[in-house]
């Protein structure tokens, strides 16, 4: 790096900046400072623009990045419609999560459209109706739905009928409703299927899937045990289908500008990780409203319980409460850590680990369940001399993002990302030492919205660095993450290749998550084999 390069900006450096062309940098700052008050006033302001655009542009050099660093995504065009790419689709499971998947596809109940509408009309600044109606056709029809709650399954007929949705696509017949999935992946009109059922249903249906030749989106956990990640993913690479697994957050733009500072080696060697879940109320705990109409007439408990290892009588609190029990799930590990880990490794592709040690206890939610509200889970990567640590409760909102500390800097990364660099940087060191890089102000920073990464020079600009909302900025439009994600594993089913979250990345979080279960329910260390490709 030139002398030129690392020498504090000074007031010559700043009026080159902005000086009007063909006018001397001297003329215009002497005939500023010469108009009393205002022309003084104008001079500070612009000397001091310059100098912190040059200091940006000094430290985005010595990051390697251009100013601005990546241009934002944009959704790829070949997920719009095509003549003769209608895709139909089939939803297994239309609770809370299966829902609110048709919606990102499209198709949202009459009821909620309403809603939202009326919403609108008492808020200006709620635009939900408004994007989901912008959102692209995706070219979907909504075909087919099963649930075992005959109450979910009218909801999806009737979200599915409703002809108010973004492109505004009308003439399609509505969706079959249909009692068993088998009978829905017998329908030869069906194409791909989104499983939104509880863990432990995932992989008698994912498999039964694949043998019927549809395509699958299924949410996460993968599985419920390992047993049942090794077939799946066995089944799925053997075969022709595209896989998608429901982690959205692999959509959102802070953690692509994430993975090119990474790339760019701004931390320096990173050594920690931290991450965590901290939620504070009863529906972040599970206790979610039980459905007054719900009983044995109108709910398939015997079904529902089939493969759970234990089985009991009649229990609406666990049919609509079912992540409070490993019977149906993986509890934190499975439901929440799966987010965080799965959002690190796609930012740094750590894989499996080597080991995994997890803790906890139930330590608020006294209701019967048998799953951990406190939890914390530590992976050792060896080869990769880090460690990646979790931490939650559901008795505490405490915010905290994804830290990713290395020896020259650390990176927080929520909806946006701030990295500061560290007061003992060996990289930075000289910057810091010249007061060009201040280890208080973000190094670089990216909000939602932004063209693009860019450094901080002042407090204000730290303020607003921080502001982050979970949706994501494409092409200038606000976007529903799971929108994009559908879009993502659409675009693979009609023009080939493989989703961000394919069954690669699928197999890696199951593994991630059972290693920090098994450990909590045994009480010991545990390790992965990667030569029997097992857990230890």
């Amino acid at each position: 790096m030139s002398a030129e390069e690392t020498k504090s900006p000074s007031a010559d450096a700043a009026a080159d900046i902005v000086k009007p062309k063909g006018i001397g940098r001297r003329s215009v700052l002497g005939a500023l400072a010469s108009v009393p008050f205002l022309g003084a006033f104008v001079y500070s302001f612009l000397s001091k623009k310059a100098a912190e655009d040059a200091r940006k542009k000094a430290i985005l050099s010595e990051l390697g990045l251009p100013a601005g660093g990546r241009a934002p995504a944009f959704l790829p065009r070949t997920t719009l419609k095509k003549q003769g790419q209608l895709v139909r689709l089939g939803f297994i499971g239309f609770g809370g999560r299966g829902e609110d998947l048709a919606i990102s596809a499209g198709f949202a109940h009459p009821d909620i459209i309403a809603e939202q509408r009326q919403k609108a009309l008492e808020d200006k600044e709620n635009k939900w109706l408004e994007s989901w109606l912008n959102q692209d056709d995706l070219n979907v029809d909504f075909a087919a739905v099963c649930d075992l709650f005959d109450i979910r399954t009218e909801r999806g007929v009737a979200a599915a009928s409703n002809e108010e949705r973004p492109g505004g696509a009308k003439g399609f017949p509505g969706a079959k409703r249909y009692k068993r999935y088998q009978d829905l992946l017998a329908d030869k009109d069906i194409d791909a299927v989104v499983i939104a059922t509880p863990d432990h249903w995932h992989t008698r249906i994912a498999l039964d899937a694949v043998a019927a030749g549809k395509h699958i989106y299924c949410e996460k956990c993968l599985t419920r045990t390992e047993e049942e990640t090794h077939q799946l993913a066995a089944a799925v690479k053997a075969s022709p289908i595209v896989f998608q697994l429901g982690h959205q957050s692999r959509q959102q733009e802070s953690h692509l500008q994430a993975k090119d500072l990474i790339r760019a080696n701004v931390l320096g060697k990173v050594t920690l990780v931290e991450t965590s879940t901290n939620r504070n109320s009863p529906n972040g705990a599970w206790v979610y409203d039980i459905h007054p109409e719900g009983s044995e007439s109108n709910i398939d408990w015997e079904t529902f319980q089939e493969p759970a290892p234990n089985k009991v009588p009649f229990s609406k609190e666990r049919f609509f409460r079912w992540r409070c029990w490993f019977d149906y799930g993986t509890g934190l590990s499975g439901d929440l850590l799966s987010h965080e880990y799965d959002a690190i490794n796609h930012i740094l592709e750590l894989g499996i680990p080597k080991y995994a040690t997890a803790s906890g206890g139930i330590y608020f939610f006294k209701d019967g369940r048998d799953v951990p509200d406190v939890f914390q889970a530590v992976f050792e990567y060896p080869d990769r001399d880090l460690t990646l640590v979790y931490s939650a409760t559901l008795a505490n909102g405490r915010v905290r993002g994804r830290l990713i500390m290395g020896h020259d800097a650390t990176m927080e990364v929520m909806q946006g990302l701030t990295v500061y660099a560290d007061a003992d940087s060996t990289r930075y060191k000289d910057k810091i030492e010249k007061k060009i890089i201040d280890p208080e102000l973000p190094l670089a920073s990216y909000s939602q919205g932004a063209k693009g990464i860019d450094t901080v020079t002042s407090a204000t600009e730290k303020y607003f660095a921080g502001r982050g909302l979970m949706y994501t900025y494409l092409a200038g439009r606000i976007m529903d993450v799971s929108h994009l994600h559908i879009a993502d594993w659409l675009d693979c089913i009609r023009n080939g290749g493989q989703p961000r979250c394919n069954i690669d990345q699928a197999f890696e979080e199951a593994i991630t998550c059972h290693m920090a279960t098994r450990s909590f329910v045994e009480g010991r260390r545990v390790a992965w084999d990667p030569a029997a490709k097992k857990i230890v």
